[in-house]
């Protein structure tokens, strides 16, 4: 098993630190932003434009103007859905060279991909609750193959993509040149006793 250098474990816990106090103190800015771009991407395939994403403090509520005003509009916590930024942002904090140039590129091109990600998130969110919990409407409005689909995509996000897209954005984006320059360099030669 290869060990672990501290130093790079240091970096790490200090890179998650980092990420965990920026995804607390933007997440309410980020949030607004991820619910306008989600509602406008939902309103992209929906005839007619009906959905209203709002973000309310911790959650997103969704609105649509074919429903009662009385009803209650569901809510999606946002914050469920783009915690992996914190994931990330630890991950380019552990590379060798944290603050090159380099590095800080495409952990900034690693975190502009995450953010679309996060739309397909809120979207998979936003219809598996049309497709599946609003009782009769939802069974008035979607098929079993809908709901299959929005559901699986829902949970499949939740549960393995989440993880999965803050470590293949990390493996894609990362500097690879100092690696492959590690391996590179001719080892010393032992001078013989």
């Amino acid at each position: 098993m290869p060990r672990i250098d501290w130093r790079t474990a240091l970096k790490a816990v200090i890179g998650f630190a980092v990420g965990l106090a920026a995804w607390t103190m933007l997440s309410t800015t980020y949030d607004s932003m991820l619910a306008s771009v989600t509602e406008a991407t939902i309103r992209l395939f929906e005839r007619p434009q009906v959905t209203r994403l709002n973000p309310d403090g911790e959650y997103i509520s969704i609105d649509r103007q074919d429903f009662d005003p009385r009803s209650k509009h569901p809510e999606i916590p946002a914050s469920d859905l783009t915690f992996n930024l914190i994931l990330l942002t630890a991950l380019f904090a552990a590379e060798k060279r944290t603050f090159s140039d380099r590095n800080m590129i495409r952990f900034a091109l690693a975190l502009l991909v995450l953010s679309l990600t996060h739309v397909f998130g809120v979207v998979t969110e936003v219809m598996s609750i049309y497709v599946a919990r609003l009782g009769p409407w939802s069974e008035a409005n979607y098929g079993p193959i809908a709901r299959n689909f929005w559901g699986v995509a829902n949970h499949f996000y939740r549960l393995v993509l989440m993880y999965a897209i803050a470590f293949g954005l990390w493996w894609g984006f990362r500097p690879k040149g100092d690696a492959e320059s590690e391996k590179t360099k001719p080892r010393k030669k032992r001078k013989p006793t």
